[in-house]
């Protein structure tokens, strides 16, 4: 009965359960119907980390599912009522819970990082226009960021949630520019100071809000997601205040197609605690008082390109790491990859790269692809 009426729900994204097609669903454990169907995402993606289910093509499995958007039908169930009004009721993103995704996603191992990621140890998105490798994708948008800011020697610049360091090494030694970074992760800073140890860069750890100083340039690159909704204007007047009156921001993050006020319950828990997408409503009203909008750049399929670069790398050195995680992390992790990519795929969710002016400062600004 529990089979039937999972596949009731399976039809419309053509997928089917144990069937000979790469995407199909092979069910390994039985109770993988209930645990879905009473928890939707949350108990999809619980089912795989527990080897329940299987699949040849997990991505494209996932991507039929947020096609059909199928968790939307899961949101009103009594077992996640309580996840969704939180979001509305709390600020979720505070400065004391703001430390729980450095502590379950940042901090736990830079080992992983490093194979994961690559020589730029860039997490966010690639830019493959003209790109074949990761690494040409990776530098390819860094010095998209570079042009887009009009960065030049002597100039001071501000990286908001900065890292392993990876901009900062290249503005510093490609546009001889100072840059100083900052991150709630320790582990990041660390490792920050040590590989840039030689270059005019500073590394901090330190919140946002607690900035108050002067800078020409400044630069966010995929920090805004953990901002949460309801911090987005003391975001946005933050920046204002440290930007010099000539200056530009640029942010490059994650972006979704309608305003949330809550991430899925599946990546809540195991990936990014308290995390959120914005949409173009929500950031262009907490951006409206401070900025003129100079550029908005969209180059979403991208990421799907670079999450499959990371997948492929993720697996490929796993033995390397193995040692220091457990089979479950294994398939969490690859649960997160895939399911992302497939986001990324179905246009659920996008990258933006948007640069802002202090309002009637700038004449005329020439942003480049």
């Amino acid at each position: 009965m529990l089979r039937d009426l999972l596949n009731d729900f399976l039809a419309p994204c053509d997928i089917q359960i144990n069937g000979s097609r790469p995407h199909d669903l092979q069910v390994v454990d039985s109770r993988f119907y209930k645990e879905v169907l009473k928890r939707g995402s949350l108990g999809l993606g619980e089912s795989f980390m527990q080897g329940w289910w299987v699949s040849n093509d997990i991505e494209e499995l996932l991507y039929r599912l947020i096609q059909a958007n199928l968790s939307d039908k899961f949101k009103r169930k009594p077992t996640l009522f309580w996840y969704y009004l939180k979001s509305r009721l709390f600020n979720l993103q505070n400065k004391k819970r703001s430390i729980d995704v450095a502590l379950k996603h940042y901090n736990i191992g830079n080992e992983l990082y490093q194979y994961m990621l690559g020589k730029t140890m860039m997490y966010s998105c690639a830019y493959w226009k003209e790109a074949k490798t990761l690494e040409e994708a990776q530098e390819r948008k860094l010095d998209l960021i570079c042009k887009k800011l009009d960065l030049s020697a002597g100039q001071t610049v501000l990286d908001i949630g900065c890292g392993w360091g990876g901009f900062a090494k290249f503005a510093s030694e490609n546009y001889g520019v100072t840059v100083t970074g900052i991150s709630i992760a320790a582990e990041q800073i660390e490792f920050a100071k040590t590989w840039c140890h030689k270059l005019p860069v500073e590394f901090r750890l330190q919140d946002y809000r607690d900035l108050d100083e002067k800078f020409d340039r400044i630069v966010s690159i995929g920090m805004f997601e953990h901002v949460g909704y309801k911090n987005y204007r003391i975001f946005m007047q933050t920046v204002h205040s440290c930007l010099k009156s000539n200056g530009l921001f640029l942010l490059h993050c994650i972006g979704g197609n309608e305003a949330s006020t809550a991430t899925d319950p599946w990546i809540h828990k195991y990936i990014f605690p308290n995390g959120l997408i914005p949409s173009p409503r929500q950031l262009t009203a907490a951006m409206e008082p401070y900025f003129t909008l100079e550029d908005w750049h969209n180059f979403g399929p991208d990421y799907e390109l670079t999450l499959n670069a990371w997948q492929e790398n993720f697996k490929n050195y796993w033995h390397c790491i193995k040692n220091s995680y457990d089979d479950l992390f294994y398939r969490m992790w690859l649960y997160y990859l895939n399911v992302s990519a497939a986001s990324f795929k179905a246009r659920h969710n996008n990258v933006w790269q948007l640069v802002l002016s202090k309002k009637g400062n700038i004449a005329r600004y020439f942003s480049v692809r």
